[in-house]
C-alpha cells in the first residue's frame, strides 16, 4: 500500500470545564499541511490565555512560512521542531516586555504528518495519544514532577494521582529562554486516530475511559463533544481540550 497516499482529517474543541472563570487552552491545525497543536496556559491574571495562544500562533506562522511541498518528511518534522522553538522565544520574550505577564507559560503538544511518517512533539503535560486496532496508547511523555517520579520508581502511578504535587510542570514553553521538545515518531496506519489534549481531559479521565468513547463508530466532532462532556461530568476541574485527527486512504 502507498502511505504517500495518506489524508487526514480532524476536529478540535475546547470547553472552559466548570471550575476555571476563563479557558487557558489553546488550539490550531493546519491540516493541508499536516500540523495540529493543543495549548494549555499557566500564569496568574489573563497570563495563561495569551502564552497559549501565541504560542499557537507563532508555531503555525513558522510552520507555514517553508515552502512545501517538503523535500523529505525529515525537513516536515524539524521545521516543527524550529517553529516550537520560535514560539518559545516570543512567548519568553513577551513576559519579558510585559511585567503583567512575568512568568507565564504553556505546554505544548504537536502532531506533524507528512508524506508515510508522523510524530508527536510535546513540552510539559498536554498529550499524544495514539488508536490502532481499537486500543490507546500514549506517545509523548509528560514533564511533571510526580510522572517523573513514577518513571524513576519513586512513585506509584496510585500515588501520583493524588500526589499535591501533581501541578508541578518540569518543562514549559516560555518560561526560559531556551527548551527542548521531545520527538516521538510515528509510522501512521489508514484507519489511525491520534488524539492531543490538554491534561483537563486526561487528569479526569482514566486511559480505559478515553480508549471506550473512542471507540465508538461516530463523526470526530461528536467524538470530541463525548470526551469534553465525560470529563465535565467526571468533575470538570480545568479547561478540557481535545483534538482529534484520522489518517485514511
Amino acid at each position: 500500500m502507498d502511505l504517500t497516499a495518506l489524508r487526514y482529517s480532524a476536529q478540535a474543541l475546547s470547553d472552559r470545564g466548570r471550575k476555571r472563570e476563563s479557558n487557558e487552552d489553546a488550539f490550531g491545525l493546519l491540516v493541508d499541511q499536516g500540523i495540529f497543536i493543543v495549548c494549555d496556559g499557566m500564569g496568574g491574571a489573563a497570563a495563561g490565555e495569551v502564552a497559549s495562544s501565541l504560542a499557537v500562533e507563532e508555531t503555525l506562522r513558522k510552520f507555514s512560512a517553508h515552502d512545501q511541498p517538503w523535500p523529505s518528511p525529515e525537513a516536515a518534522v524539524q521545521a516543527a521542531e524550529d517553529a516550537i522553538l520560535a514560539a518559545n522565544d516570543a512567548v519568553y520574550r513577551h513576559a519579558e516586555q510585559n511585567p503583567a505577564f512575568a512568568g507565564m507559560g504553556t505546554t505544548l503538544v504537536a502532531l506533524v504528518c507528512a508524506g508515510p511518517q508522523a510524530w508527536f512533539l510535546n513540552v510539559g503535560d498536554s498529550r499524544g495519544y495514539l488508536v490502532r486496532g481499537r486500543q490507546l496508547r500514549q506517545i509523548t511523555l509528560d514533564h511533571s514532577l510526580v510522572d517523573e517520579q513514577v518513571r524513576a520508581g519513586r512513585m506509584t502511578q496510585e500515588q501520583a494521582l493524588y500526589s499535591p504535587l501533581r501541578n508541578i510542570i518540569t518543562r514549559a514553553l516560555g518560561t526560559r529562554g531556551q527548551v527542548t521538545p521531545d520527538v516521538f515518531e510515528l509510522d501512521p496506519e489508514p484507519g489511525d486516530l491520534f488524539l492531543l489534549c490538554s491534561d483537563g481531559l486526561s487528569r479526569e479521565l482514566s486511559d480505559a475511559e478515553i480508549e471506550s468513547l473512542l471507540n465508538a463508530d461516530r463523526p470526530l466532532d461528536e467524538l470530541c463533544k463525548s470526551l469534553i462532556d465525560a470529563a465535565n461530568h467526571a468533575g470538570g476541574g480545568d479547561n478540557i481540550t481535545c483534538l482529534l485527527v484520522r489518517a485514511s486512504v
